[in-house]
């Protein structure tokens, strides 16, 4: 395997990953204070452009790698819009 193959795996690996700790952390506490919804948009379109990239280039690992954090980025923003309902809704009961 060629090395700039080995660094692109590498960094697609990384920030694949990177929102994982946040989604697992998101799941386990059932809260979502701190995370920005404006910043999981940007993010979600910035992966939804490398995703188009790599087909414009035919290139697999930009394509799987953007697609599984695109995947990751709108569990977490989806579990995050949820959990911010439910606080509110249940802030207006109390």
């Amino acid at each position: 395997m060629e090395q700039d193959t080995i660094v692109g795996l590498f960094a697609s690996f990384l920030t694949t990953t990177s929102l994982v700790p946040q989604l697992i952390k998101t799941i386990k506490e059932k809260k979502s204070e701190g995370i920005s919804v404006v910043m999981l948009i940007i993010l979600a379109a910035g992966l939804a452009c490398w995703i188009y990239y790599g087909i414009l280039k035919s290139d697999l690992i930009i394509m799987i790698s953007n697609s599984v954090a695109l995947l990751v980025n709108l569990a977490t923003g989806i579990l995050t819009i949820m959990y911010k309902r439910h606080a509110r809704t249940k802030d207006s009961y109390e």
